[in-house]
């Protein structure tokens, strides 16, 4: 089959007409590889080779576009090319030509990774480490990689966390809420040791809220009770929600003398 035309489209592809008028679009790459440019007649095998790679450099296309949105590791460059149902070989082969170029590169992938969880998201290390081991990074490169940052800067990350928690908290005692956050911060990857030292080194005061609370429930309760019975029932709703009792009895004291 006689070449009559190779033409460069504006995408990048070439498309190659032929001399029963039919037309392929292919790759530079592929080109090159079979010698198109001097070579103007084509078999059926070489017809054949030709739309192999030519579907070859299609997925490959995809594959760098895929990369090109954010850094992939190869476990996950592998998943990817799950939908494209090759064969083994066919896989592994576009894993180790994006290697070559540097694409696929499971040190650089952990470098990053580890830097924009840190400064562009709230995950602290334990999550970090959890979410790279995901990905089938080797444990002793993310050890590694994550012994080097200051620790200073994840304290840091974490005190202003828990300092907005703390300002936006407007009706939990300081015990039910110092509960939720630590939970929160477990599940969100920081040691308890490192919550802890946070949540101690931030000032915290019950009284705001004891009183809005106070005020809530003498509200609803004084619709039905009354005197001692009615200071009793707040006192055990305020209990309930894990307020210190000495300072519930100092608050009653106060609201009953005014």
């Amino acid at each position: 089959m006689k070449i009559e035309k190779i033409k460069k489209l504006n995408s990048g592809k070439y498309k190659i007409e032929l001399e029963d008028s039919s037309k392929i679009v292919t790759y530079d790459d592929v080109i090159l590889k079979h010698n198109l440019l001097f070579n103007r007649e084509l078999d059926g095998t070489k017809l054949n080779e030709l739309n192999i790679d030519t579907k070859y450099y299609d997925i490959y296309s995809k594959c760098l576009k895929y990369i090109g949105r954010r850094l992939r590791s190869e476990y996950e460059m592998l998943n990817y090319l799950d939908k494209f149902e090759l064969d083994n070989e066919t896989k592994n082969n576009i894993i180790l030509d994006l290697k070559k170029i540097n694409l696929i590169n499971d040190l650089n992938f952990t470098k990053a990774y580890i830097s924009d969880r840190i400064y562009l998201s709230n995950d602290g290390l334990n999550k970090i480490r959890k979410d790279l081991s995901n990905h089938k990074i080797d444990i002793n490169v993310i050890e590694e990689e994550i012994s080097k940052i200051d620790e200073n800067i994840i304290k840091e990350k974490l005190s202003k966390i828990i300092s907005k928690k703390i300002k936006n908290n407007h009706k939990d005692s300081n015990y039910i809420m110092r509960k939720k956050i630590y939970n929160d911060m477990i599940n969100l990857g920081y040691s308890s040791e490192m919550i802890n030292e946070c949540y101690n080194s931030l000032e915290t005061n019950d009284n705001d809220n004891l009183n809005k609370e106070f005020d809530k429930w003498y509200r609803k309760l004084s619709l039905k009770e009354t005197g001692d019975n009615l200071y009793l029932k707040i006192k055990q709703k305020l209990y309930q929600k894990g307020y210190n009792l000495s300072d519930i009895d100092k608050l009653i004291q106060v609201k009953r003398d005014l």
